[in-house]
């Protein structure tokens, strides 16, 4: 505890006497100040005990010592010393009067006690109070150090509880809460998340306080929503990797904030720990990933071993994440796959699923399992990017500086892993033609084909191959491209097509024979009257 003026009154070699102000004695003192200028307020920064001996104060002067008391009040000042036997015998009852109607602290102080004593019993209860609070800092460091490595990071958000004497949790990359300290104080903290996200949006360190201190009573419930809360971000990049909460009933003193200063540098070697430890395993992940797309799931068993034999060993999708533009190569100041990774990464934590997430090259790999959180969580984050984006939003928040575009395979297995590759690869092409975030490969097989032949590679070949009948059509010796179609929508029926057309079926075979000349191929082979279809379909869709 810092010194206060009821310390300095139970001092016992001072011999102070209380004359007025006895129930504000509690008030910490910052430092003792001599000062015998008639004005010492642009001298005083708060906090102060003035002492004085009154030589220049007019000090049996009623409104004079009002005015005076209530300018060291405003200034801070939480106490005035007065020392008698020098200039006054005793402290001139206008000085009393004004010290106790302002409600100002006035201690009588002896003859026999000089100032400098009383400086020297503050100074040296500022140092006690700073030295307690140092070691308690540096064995409270000594017990989160202890936790950390024993019991991890939940342990240590229980030791830095426990330190502050309020609560403490711990969020991840995502923002979701990963740990807290006490239990209950999880449900406390799922309440910031909002916060958390504006938090993360600074790059780190970053801290925010919110609340203000002085709610309920600790009754073992969450229901505390007037606590003080200190959010500060971990990790060393340009994007904060966790954040910690710490709440408590008023702000902290200079043990509990060592405490938390230590707790966030323990975090922080863990989270980068964490990172380096993650990049070890991402190697791992690319050699696996590798191994499954040659074929040879044995040996991808064989190496994943633990980290990510469970995945193989159930159904997953593959997803292949990629950018809309060429230029999306973190130009922009951040890699386009953070959003996507953090919020894959971070449910299969949570659920404690397996995951595999590897960057290939300008694109990003993963393996999930199927129907698990990390497929949940894609979906989620690309339907909420699409949403952003179709609300006119660029979405940095998302990670999404030149457009992230997703495929995603239909359930497999490691015998099938390079045929999901090549679902997830068809699947992220029809994503960026259509201009959507995601596509499943599934959803390909239930749509239609036509709309594929949209493409403009597609257009250039049907407008190449039905050209020479389009020029024969022009001349007026003959309406071809009409007859093919009719023909090849009635599969060939002769009356059918005829009729349709209001022809004879001699003249249909007739302009059907031209169209064999003029295109040099044969109409009885399927695969011939199978491009005119298409080509015929893709330049109808202009």
């Amino acid at each position: 505890m810092p010194p206060t003026l009821a310390s300095l009154v139970h001092h016992s070699a001072l011999k102070l006497t209380v004359r007025a102000g006895g129930d504000r004695l509690d008030v910490p003192v910052r430092w003792a100040h001599v000062s015998e200028l008639a004005d010492p307020v642009p001298y005083m920064e708060g906090g102060e005990l003035l002492l004085i001996t009154a030589l220049k104060l007019d000090a049996e002067e009623p409104e004079a010592m009002r005015r005076y008391v209530r300018r060291l009040a405003k200034a801070g000042v939480v106490g005035l010393g007065f020392a008698v036997g020098v200039n006054y015998d005793d402290i001139p009852k206008a000085l009393v009067d004004a010290a106790e109607e302002e409600g100002l602290p006035l201690l009588e102080v002896p003859r026999r006690t000089p100032f400098i004593a009383i400086s020297k019993a503050v100074s040296a209860a500022i140092a006690a109070d700073q030295y307690r609070a140092v070691t308690a800092g540096f064995a409270a460091q000594r017990e989160l150090t202890k936790q950390a490595l024993t019991d991890g990071p939940q342990g240590l958000l229980r030791a830095l509880a426990a330190q502050v004497d309020g609560w403490a949790a711990l969020y991840d990359a995502s923002g979701a809460v990963v740990g807290a300290a006490p239990e209950w104080a999880g449900r406390r903290a799922a309440r910031l998340t909002a916060e958390v996200e504006r938090l993360r949006e600074r790059p780190a360190p970053a801290s925010a306080v919110v609340g203000g201190g002085g709610g309920p009573e600790r009754s073992g419930s969450d229901d505390r929503h007037d606590d003080r809360i200190e959010l500060h971000s971990l990790g060393t990049g340009r994007r904060p990797r966790a954040a910690l909460a710490v709440g408590t009933a008023s702000a902290p003193g200079t043990a509990e904030r060592y405490a938390v200063h230590s707790a966030i540098a323990l975090l922080t070697l863990t989270t980068e720990r964490s990172r380096s430890l993650h990049a070890a395993q991402q190697r791992i992940g690319a050699a696996v990933l590798c191994m499954l797309l040659a074929g040879e799931p044995d040996h991808a068993r064989a190496v994943a071993g633990d980290l990510y034999g469970g995945l193989l060993d159930a159904p997953f999708r593959v997803i292949v994440a990629d950018t809309a533009t060429a230029s999306a190569t973190g130009d922009a100041g951040g890699d386009p796959f953070d959003g996507l990774t953090e919020a894959v990464e971070s449910a299969a934590a949570r659920s404690g699923e397996a995951v595999l997430v590897v960057p290939e090259g300008d694109r990003l790999v993963a393996l999930v399992a199927d129907g698990g959180a990390a497929a949940a969580a894609c979906a989620q984050y690309t339907s909420a990017l699409e949403e952003t984006r179709a609300a006119g939003g660029a979405g940095p928040e998302f990670g999404d500086e030149d457009g992230l575009v997703v495929g995603l395979s239909a359930p497999a297995g490691p015998i099938a892993a390079a045929a999901a590759y090549k679902q997830a690869e068809q699947a992220l092409s029809v994503a960026r033609r259509r201009g959507r975030v995601l596509v499943e490969h599934e959803q390909l097989a239930a749509g239609s084909v036509l709309p594929l032949l949209a493409d403009d590679a597609v257009k250039a070949f049907a407008d190449g191959l039905l050209r020479a009948l389009h020029e024969h059509d022009a001349t007026g010796r003959g309406d071809l491209v009409a007859s093919l179609r009719a023909w090849l929508s009635r599969h060939g029926q002769w009356d059918a097509a005829a009729a349709d057309l209001g022809v004879h079926r001699h003249t249909l075979r007739y302009r059907m024979r031209r169209v064999e000349e003029i295109l040099g191929r044969s109409l009885d082979d399927p695969d011939v009257r199978m491009e005119l279809w298409l080509a015929l379909k893709a330049t109808s869709t202009e």
